[in-house]
């Protein structure tokens, strides 16, 4: 057999038998970037021998000097600067890694993935509302417009226009998305006494990019773009929204992604326009053996939040 074979052949453990231990590698590193063993050694709480033993282990495994004394301090040989960039990668990897998983010490942790704009429109207006009934539990919302698979992530709650199908888990049906036609109060109130035709001399179209658009709601946003004009096209549904709320014109967005919108009064729906059926999402929990309570509570929670159907606005259909 020969030794690039070997190699590939070697298990995980014989690979990190191979490398140094995390004590040298941290031992090393603050030396180098100190200059000094004595001052590594209390940056680290050790003793200066402890650390002089440590270098002379590191040097002993990679079998070539890492140092070399100059005057009180030391300096890094060629070697020595080559092994830091590799090391001082790795350790602020690592730091970062160990500051990411610290929020998931909290007990009431959720991790919810969901798109964007129902995330941003439908649940950060009733957050306060999960707040109240339950202010133990602790969202972690994290955004993902083409759900993946769920072991691909650390997740508790999945929010997706399909079902997950998938092994461990179970998937129910959850909102029912809608595609409306709205515009800014004060441009609803300015087309309410005109005849179709002539809102084009009022209003354009500011419009999703037809990748973003469900295939029935594409057809339909092309018809009225061919009547009404368009006044601009985005690639972010956010962009379309705070377009029609700034009375740019009109758009065709996501009931989801404009609910408070509506509820609020900020936007309305237009008479006259169509309604287009949207995304069914779903709502998908692990089995009983991998849940939490905290996880039960939200998905509870969010399934009674759901029943009342989206308001529709202040227009008038």
């Amino acid at each position: 057999m020969s030794e690039h074979q070997a190699i590939g052949e070697e298990s995980p453990e014989e690979r990190a038998s191979r490398l140094p231990s995390l004590r040298l590698l941290a031992g090393f590193e603050a030396a180098a970037r100190i200059g000094s063993f004595s001052r590594a050694a209390e940056s680290l709480h050790l003793s200066q021998s402890a650390i002089s033993h440590q270098i002379q282990q590191l040097e002993a495994f990679v079998g070539q000097p890492l140092f070399h004394r100059v005057g009180r301090g030391v300096e890094l040989t060629f070697a020595g600067e080559m092994l830091l960039q590799s090391v001082g990668r790795a350790l602020e990897t690592l730091r970062r890694g160990l500051d990411r998983i610290a929020a998931y010490t909290d007990p009431g942790l959720v991790a919810l993935v969901g798109p964007a704009s129902l995330l941003q429109g439908w649940l950060q207006p009733r957050l306060p509302a999960l707040r109240a009934a339950h202010p133990d539990i602790v969202p972690l919302l994290s955004t993902d417009e083409v759900p993946g698979q769920a072991d691909e992530v650390d997740l508790d709650l999945l929010i997706s226009p399909r079902p997950l199908a998938m092994a461990g888990w179970e998937d129910a049906r959850w909102l029912r998305d809608e595609w409306l036609f709205v515009c800014a109060p004060a441009l609803a109130e300015r087309l309410a006494g005109l005849s179709f035709e002539r809102h084009r001399d009022w209003a354009r179209l500011v419009c999703l990019e037809r990748a973003r658009l469900p295939d029935g709601v594409e057809a339909e946003a092309r018809r009225l773009q061919q009547r009404l004009g368009v006044a601009a096209i985005y690639d972010d549904v956010q962009l379309a929204r705070d377009a029609a709320l700034r009375g740019h014109g009109i758009a065709c967005l996501s009931s989801l992604a404009v609910d408070e919108d509506l509820r609020e009064g900020r936007l309305r729906t237009l008479a006259g326009y169509p309604r287009l059926p949207g995304a069914q999402w779903w709502l998908s929990r692990p089995e009983n053996a991998l849940r939490s309570d905290a996880m039960e509570r939200m998905y509870q929670w969010l399934r009674s939040a759901a029943r009342p159907a989206p308001a529709s606005g202040a227009g008038a259909d």
